[in-house]
């Protein structure tokens, strides 16, 4: 899920959608308006799940969209070679996760992990 908002209501350390990418804010640089032009913003981001480094230009008062990052918990159902079957404590999803085989060596059934959820993308909280 995603919110509307304008850009001028975004602050560093929060998250904004680019290029469909749910992405955390690293900076933002706003210019005064010219003579022919309103303010604008620039906005350098990370890709939560990818770690792609973006950026925007923007006037402040267009709109743009906030992705909806849930944390939460799930519990290890099994673990084969890099891939592990979790299950959400609260809704009882089942879904499967590829990490690295040094993280899934650390894990074990029955525990429980915390990870990060946005616009149907999941990946370890780390």
């Amino acid at each position: 899920m995603k919110e509307q908002t304008e850009i001028g209501k975004l602050k560093e350390g929060r998250y904004v959608v680019i290029e469909d990418e749910p992405c955390k804010i690293l900076a933002i640089a706003t210019s005064k308006p010219g003579k022919h032009g309103a303010a604008k913003s620039r906005i350098d981001a990370m890709g939560i799940f990818d770690g792609v480094k973006r950026s925007i230009v923007q006037p402040v008062s267009a709109k743009t969209y906030v992705p909806i990052v849930e944390r939460r918990s799930a519990q290890v159902i099994s673990i084969a070679g890099d891939t592990v079957q979790l299950m959400d404590i609260k809704d009882f999803e089942m879904f499967e996760m590829n990490i690295g085989a040094d993280k899934a060596a650390t894990l074990e059934a029955g525990s429980e992990i915390p990870y990060i959820s946005s616009l149907g993308k999941k990946k370890l909280d780390s």
